[in-house]
């Protein structure tokens, strides 16, 4: 087994990737490059991956055969609140038939007193995933990889990895890309870019900033209300 990382050479994730890293980028504009590159992504991402079936259609001329997506597998999409909701906006135009399942991850009470990144509550999952549900998980980015691990482990004891699963994030670092690689390699993921380096508060450099209060609108802000 081996992570497996893509990222798909196409002019519009170029272009998206590039309106979301600048700090001039109005956050109605930074939603809406969430969005374009969650289309894109998940375009890139379901290439080799939904089912398909042969089926047999009449032309206005004459009999032709083709190939369907096989609707009888469902798709379970897990997007990370709230910039990962983004990402999903912009997928549901490719799936729209998929069901959604929102995440929302909290540090517990133990990983702020000991600075253990990897111990965080995750809520929203499923109790079960039947056996042939393909999932799809939106991240907003992949830095120290502390919540995505916890995540895949979440989904691991519901019977969920290897091909069943397919990660999408906007960036990732080599640094998180390292850590999966070790603990985690049977994965498929998709981003438009991968960053090399942390900086000394485990952000993305150069990356875009915080992607949750961007997404949101609300960086920059000093009150509400």
């Amino acid at each position: 087994m081996s992570l497996r990382v893509v990222v798909p050479p196409h002019p519009l994730i170029a272009h998206w990737l590039t309106v979301l890293r600048d700090l001039n980028t109005p956050p109605p504009l930074f939603s809406t490059a969430v969005v374009e590159l969650g289309r894109w992504l998940t375009y890139e991402a379901v290439r080799d991956w939904l089912p398909q079936r042969q089926v047999s259609v009449q032309t206005p001329l004459a009999s032709s055969e083709g190939q369907v997506i096989d609707g009888t597998v469902p798709v379970l999409a897990l997007p990370l609140l709230p910039a990962g909701l983004g990402l999903w906006e912009g997928a549901r135009t490719v799936l729209p038939a998929a069901a959604l399942a929102p995440l929302t991850a909290s540090a517990s009470n133990r990983a702020v007193a000991t600075d253990q990144g990897r111990d965080w509550e995750i809520t929203g999952l499923p109790d079960s995933i039947a056996e042939r549900v393909g999932v799809l998980l939106y991240l907003p980015e992949v830095a120290s990889a502390d919540v995505l691990l916890v995540v895949l482990e979440r989904l691991a004891q519901l019977g969920v990895s290897g091909q069943r699963l397919r990660l999408i994030t906007l960036v990732a670092s080599g640094a998180g890309l390292k850590i999966l690689g070790e603990l985690q390699p049977d994965l498929n993921l998709y981003c438009a870019c991968i960053d090399a380096e942390l900086d000394q508060q485990g952000r993305i450099l150069p990356g875009f900033g915080d992607a949750d209060r961007r997404f949101t609108g609300i960086d920059g802000v000093t009150g509400l209300g």
